[in-house]
């Protein structure tokens, strides 16, 4: 699976980041980074969370 970040809608408000700071970090400059876009299958429960928990349903998954 490929996590897809659209930067245009994302706010940076973090959720995803609680959710799996393993993958998604929001740093000082207030921006989103994706650590890890290609995570294993044992991760797909936690990454499904955040798409859907995202509230500008700015992640998507591939694959």
């Amino acid at each position: 699976m490929r996590i897809v970040v659209d930067y245009d809608q994302c706010e940076s408000n973090a959720i995803c980041m609680q959710i799996a700071p393993d993958v998604f970090e929001v740093r000082d400059d207030d921006f989103l980074y994706v650590l890890d876009e290609t995570p294993g299958e044992d991760r797909r429960a936690a990454m499904q969370e955040a798409v859907q928990r995202c509230p500008k349903q700015a992640i998507s998954l591939e694959g």
